[in-house]
């Protein structure tokens, strides 16, 4: 019974091609933007994740605070040094590295071809604590770091500039009014969440960049790679006793340093990529309840177009139900034939977008069988009154209908 009257649902279908495609246009296109928006959010939010974990997975960055311009302060500022490096070296323990590190933006120059990359003073822990390998040569001796030798490691960037697909190896570039050999090549980050090419940069031990570069001992970061399963939180409130302690701050002033916790700053641009995707997939969600007013608008004139049919049908011993059952699943079947032409329009329009934004494609399948589920209840919601409407007709007044 059930298969018969879906054959004579799609049979009314084709009869009025033009006019079915016409009305399941609106489930087309809502179910279509639905499918593309959420799809479109979720590859953003993978994006951001990716992007927060090329800087380094559980990674705390300590850096010390100035005063707003024209702001009252409680703090005296002051630059981080060895002693608070010392500080937090003997203090933490459940860390995979600590390193510090100070940067500047130089021009990098290498026979006639230059650029102005950002240098990085480190020490050897900084390739562990920001999970950056290197693909060719290596990293720095701790010989090197101590004595402040004239090397460095590359990014991509600065390489194929100079180098195009050579090994740059042993190879001398001019940082700033300094000569320094390439000895590695740094695996390639591509562009962070905050629009900055990771690749132009130029690593050096950090006490050639201090000596050679920055002409001081200050140190401009500290980074924290905490182990994992270990609560950044906890970390985060040590590293702040310890720094208030080495940095002789008193109970009554602010801390005169600050502790970014790289796992909030992902949760806090996640949850507001979430919270957008939402309300934009609820704003194309307005376009179903458009569509299921069409459907219901075109069942409604289907049933005065058939009304010597339903009386014929009832004539010959039809229930109500018969009349209800067949007009509801016209209703549905239209409206899931929208919804899955939605779909595929939804995904190919978010494949399109994912491609041109450089964001992965992310599609969800509890999404996509909820946009069926959707547009199904819609055709029967709005599908149902129209089929009452039909079935509760008078056999004689829809006989002698015209």
């Amino acid at each position: 019974m059930l298969f018969e009257t879906i054959r004579l649902a799609l049979r009314s279908v084709r009869r009025n091609a033009l006019r079915s495609f016409l009305t399941l246009l609106g489930i087309v296109i809502g179910v279509a933007a639905v499918i593309a928006m959420i799809t479109i959010g979720s590859g953003t939010t993978e994006k951001v994740k990716q992007d927060i974990a090329k800087l380094g997975s559980n990674l705390l960055t300590v850096y010390s605070l100035r005063p707003m311009r024209g702001g009252d302060t409680n703090f005296t500022p002051r630059a981080l040094n060895e002693r608070d490096m010392e500080g937090l070296l003997d203090g933490l323990g459940d860390v995979r590295a600590i390193s510090a590190t100070s940067q500047q933006t130089s021009r990098v120059v290498y026979g006639a071809n230059n650029l102005a990359a950002q240098v990085t003073g480190a020490d050897t822990d900084f390739f562990i604590a920001r999970d950056w390998d290197v693909v060719s040569g290596r990293t720095f001796t701790e010989s090197e770091v101590r004595g402040g030798g004239n090397v460095c490691l590359v990014g991509q960037t600065v390489r194929t500039t100079f180098f195009g697909d050579g090994d740059p190896a042993d190879a001398a570039i001019r940082v700033g009014r300094m000569s320094c050999r390439i000895i590695g090549v740094l695996e390639p980050k591509g562009t962070s969440g905050f629009g900055q090419d990771q690749d132009n940069v130029v690593v050096m031990p950090i006490s050639t960049f201090q000596r050679r570069i920055a002409g001081d001992r200050d140190i401009g970061q500290i980074l924290i790679a905490v182990n994992d399963g270990v609560s950044t939180a906890e970390v985060t409130e040590e590293v702040k006793a310890i720094l208030r302690q080495t940095r002789r701050i008193a109970p009554d002033q602010e801390d005169n340093f600050d502790v970014r916790d790289m796992t909030q700053v992902a949760d806090a641009m996640t949850s507001t990529t979430t919270v957008m995707t939402g309300m934009l997939g609820a704003l194309a969600g307005v376009s179903l309840l458009v569509g299921g007013i069409g459907i219901m608008n075109i069942m409604l004139v289907s049933v005065t177009e058939r009304t010597r049919e339903i009386g014929i049908r009832l004539a010959i011993g039809a229930h109500e139900k018969h009349i209800l059952v067949q007009f509801l699943v016209e209703a549905t079947v239209l409206s899931l034939l929208g919804g899955l032409i939605g779909i595929v329009l939804g995904l190919s329009l978010a494949g399109l977008a994912t491609a041109t934004l450089s964001i992965p494609f992310v599609p969800s399948m509890s999404v996509i069988l909820l946009a069926v589920g959707f547009s199904g209840l819609i055709g029967m919601v709005f599908g149902f009154f129209p089929a009452l409407r039909g079935a509760r007709l008078d056999p004689i007044d829809a006989l002698r209908h015209e």
